[in-house]
């Protein structure tokens, strides 16, 4: 029976931005999932084609909700996989850092169960599969659900007993990976219950279930995703929106205000429109080469040392900083990110090009991201 008294105690909910209140890199747009590639919607939930399977789909975030919920993560089958090969898979996941479940005590004979919970909607009724993984790919978990009516949201828990073998991180490596599958092939497709994976990939579906994928048009919305230790779900576990974010943030954090995606910019060439005030960062000016111009701290300390993306100010030109004076841009390959790390990072001039010539201040946007 669901819960509906408030809990209060800390971390009771593994799953980072379960509500789907966070999109820190879209604003809410579509993403396009392209094969054998993964790709970030709103924040800590990753959506995957696996094995450059021929399926499509999108994702985004939705106010189509339960009551009680005000977003939800939404994914629409925009090219048909009518029957996936063997290595195909499509899913949305959230990878859960090991540091965060270490308490769980997985693959000791003091292995806590835990109770996954969420609200589902989908066009295709049938049964659907959950695929829980360890980082090293050798231990699976298979479980399954059932949506009865099309188009009508359905709470679902599934309870799942702790896994008292295998190697499962306590570091800040990958620690639980949850597959909600879309579909996928014989080689992704896993039994019910515990088992040893020998393949070592990532595995999506589980025997029996229903391809979503194979629907063209299908729809499948997702929100309230809580996994927690004991055998019954309690109540969602609402945290402050600041304080939901600060945790994307260990994962994945941006110089732009909240309400502004992330420019959409290859190297060389132009992103999204004018940035918003409150989205650049200032510099000091040199005009020597190799010289340190600036250095951004992070407002929280990141999961590993970031991968950094810096965007003109002017033109959100990926790779590329403003004149703070004039406002051009200095050439692509002018802004060198010297030093990345979990807390910051900085920028100098790179060899031969002087990006502060006559000492003007430099205008750039940042992007860092540390995900599993």
């Amino acid at each position: 029976m669901l819960q509906t008294t408030a809990q209060y105690y800390g971390f009771k909910n593994r799953i980072i931005n379960g509500a789907m209140v966070i999109d820190q890199r879209n604003n809410g747009a579509s993403v396009a999932v392209t094969g054998n590639t993964g790709q970030m919607s709103v924040d800590r939930f990753l959506l995957t084609v696996f094995g450059s399977g021929t399926g499509r789909f999108t994702a985004q975030q939705s106010t189509t909700v339960p009551v009680g919920f005000y977003n939800s993560l939404s994914a629409t089958v925009t090219t048909a996989d009518s029957s996936p090969s063997s290595a195909y898979a499509y899913s949305i996941a959230q990878i859960i850092e090991g540091l965060n479940v270490l308490d769980l005590g997985w693959g000791t004979s003091n292995a806590s169960t835990v109770t996954l919970s969420f609200w589902v909607r989908s066009s295709v009724t049938g049964t659907f599969p959950i695929v829980i993984t360890n980082g090293n790919l050798d231990r699976t978990y298979g479980a399954t659900y059932t949506i009865n009516s099309a188009n009508t949201f359905q709470y679902i828990t599934i309870t799942i007993p702790g896994d008292t073998t295998g190697t499962w991180a306590k570091n800040n490596t990958v620690g639980i990976n949850i597959q909600f599958g879309l579909g996928g092939g014989s080689s992704r497709t896993v039994s019910t219950g515990w088992q040893a994976n020998a393949g070592a990939t990532t595995q999506t579906n589980v025997t029996g279930c229903t391809q979503l994928i194979a629907t063209n048009g299908a729809t499948f919305y997702i929100t309230g995703v809580q996994l927690e230790v004991g055998t019954q779900a309690t109540s969602f576990d609402y945290r402050p929106y600041g304080t939901e974010l600060a945790l994307c943030q260990r994962y994945f954090e941006k110089s732009y205000s909240q309400s502004q995606s992330v420019p959409t910019g290859t190297p060389g060439g132009q992103g999204s429109s004018t940035l918003t005030v409150g989205s650049q960062t200032y510099a000091g000016g040199t005009s020597a080469s190799q010289q340190v111009i600036g250095i951004v701290s992070y407002a929280v300390v990141k999961r590993a040392s970031a991968t950094v993306n810096i965007y003109s100010y002017t033109s959100s030109t990926l790779t590329a900083v403003s004149n703070g004076w004039t406002g051009a841009d200095f050439s692509a390959n002018s802004g060198v990110i010297n030093s990345s790390g979990q807390q910051g990072f900085s920028l100098y001039n790179g060899t031969g090009s002087n990006i502060t010539t006559g000492g003007y201040s430099v205008v750039f946007g940042w992007s860092s991201s540390a995900e599993l």
